[in-house]
C-alpha cells in the first residue's frame, strides 16, 4: 500500500491546538429531547378541560359533585375523580389524602354555603319569628339548589370526628339556627321548650321536608316553587305550634 493511500484511509490526528468536537453535549441534547418527546402529550390526543394548578382543588370538588349526582356519595373512588378532572391518579393527593378527605371538604363547603343562605334570609326585617320562618324556607331552598352538597353534608361517608373543619362548619350552621330560636324565645314568641330543644325540633322538620324533596318523594311535586310554598306552610305550622298563646 502506497504512502498516499495510507494517508487517505487513516484519520488525521488532531493537532494540539485543534478543538475536538464535544460529543457529550450531543448526547445530552439527544437525551433531553427524547425525554421531552416521551413525556409530552401527543398532539393528536384530545385533552380534557384544562386547569390551572391553583384551581386543582376546586376542579376535584366539582368532579366529586358530578360523581355524587350520578352515583351517590359512596359510589366512586378518588381515582375516578382524577380521571374526570383530566389529571393523573396521583394528583388529587396534593390536596386530599383520600376520598374521605374530599367528601369532608364538600360537606364543609356545603355547610358554609348553607350558613350564608340562612343568614341572608334572617337578615331581612321582621320579628324574630318571621326571621325564623324565612330561615326554614331557605334551608329547603338550599337543598333544592345544591342536592349533592346536601346529601354529603349528612352522609355517613363523612366522619366529622376525623375532619374537624367539616365538624366546625356544621356546628356554626346549627349555632346560627339556635340564635334565631333563642331570639324568638327572649321576645316571648316561643315557649314550652328551652331554646336548644326548639332549635332541634325546627331543624328536624325543615330537614325532613328538604330530604323528601330532593329524593322526589312528594307526589305533588311539579316545580321548585310548589315545594317552597309547601315548606313555607309547614314552617309556619311548626312555629305557630311552638309560639306562645
Amino acid at each position: 500500500m502506497t504512502q498516499s493511500r495510507k494517508n487517505a484511509i487513516l484519520p488525521r490526528p488532531a493537532s494540539r491546538n485543534e478543538k475536538r468536537p464535544d460529543v457529550t453535549k450531543k448526547h445530552t441534547y439527544a437525551t433531553s429531547s427524547m425525554l421531552t418527546l416521551s413525556t409530552s402529550e401527543p398532539h393528536n390526543v384530545p385533552m380534557k378541560a384544562a386547569y390551572h394548578h391553583g384551581d386543582l382543588r376546586a376542579a376535584l370538588i366539582r368532579a366529586g359533585l358530578e360523581l355524587i349526582r350520578e352515583r351517590g356519595p359512596a359510589g366512586f373512588a378518588l381515582r375516578e375523580v382524577a380521571r374526570r378532572s383530566g389529571v393523573s391518579h396521583t394528583a388529587p393527593y396534593r390536596h386530599f389524602r383520600d376520598k374521605a378527605a374530599l367528601t369532608a371538604a364538600i360537606a364543609q363547603e356545603g355547610f358554609t354555603q348553607l350558613s350564608k343562605a340562612l343568614g341572608r334570609a334572617a337578615s331581612e326585617r321582621g320579628s324574630p319569628v318571621q326571621r325564623l320562618k324565612r330561615a326554614g324556607v331557605a334551608y329547603v331552598d338550599f337543598a333544592l339548589r345544591r342536592p349533592q352538597h346536601f346529601k354529603v353534608m349528612f352522609s355517613t361517608e363523612v366522619d366529622r370526628a376525623a375532619h374537624p373543619d367539616a365538624r366546625a362548619a356544621a356546628q356554626r350552621t346549627f349555632q346560627g339556627l339556635l340564635e334565631l330560636v333563642t331570639a324568638a324565645h327572649k321576645a316571648g314568641m316561643l315557649r314550652g321548650n328551652d331554646p336548644l330543644t326548639s332549635a332541634r325540633v325546627a331543624w328536624s322538620m325543615v330537614h325532613g321536608v328538604a330530604a323528601l324533596a330532593i329524593e322526589r318523594q312528594f307526589t305533588f311535586r311539579r316545580s321548585r316553587r310548589e315545594i317552597l310554598a309547601f315548606a313555607k306552610r309547614a314552617t309556619a305550622a311548626l312555629i305557630d305550634g311552638l309560639a306562645a298563646r
